[in-house]
């Protein structure tokens, strides 16, 4: 106690109550300060997220095969894809390469050389 401030009296039954609405007001202020900062930060700069897709950033070097670097460059979209849409990207993928093999046997050659009869072993 001073002798310079008086001592303001409540009574108790008031002064419990008074505390718990200013305890109440304190956290429900904490909780609109904090619900306020994830809004904020919602707006802001996204939170690292490490099951965000990103890019591999492999580098593709061409190779010639127009169809081969066209199905090489379809890779990179896989980049930007979550996890589960990667399978229809790399099935696109080999299938694609697997055509451009294909052609690659098809297309005429020098004919093969004639077979001799009787040279079976």
């Amino acid at each position: 106690m001073s002798d310079t401030v008086p001592e303001t009296e409540f009574p108790q039954g008031e002064a419990t109550a008074d505390l718990a609405e200013a305890e109440v007001a304190a956290a429900d202020s904490a909780v609109a300060e904090v619900a306020a900062a994830e809004v904020a930060g919602l707006a802001g700069e996204p939170e690292y997220d490490p099951a965000a897709p990103a890019p591999l950033n492999v580098p593709r070097t061409p190779t010639g095969n127009a169809d081969v670097d066209a199905q090489l460059e379809r890779l990179g979209d896989a980049d930007h894809l979550a996890t589960d849409g990667h399978l229809e990207v790399y099935e696109d993928v080999h299938r694609g390469l697997r055509d451009a093999l294909t052609a690659l046997d098809a297309r005429p050659g020098p004919p093969a050389p004639p077979s001799m009869p009787g040279m079976r072993s």
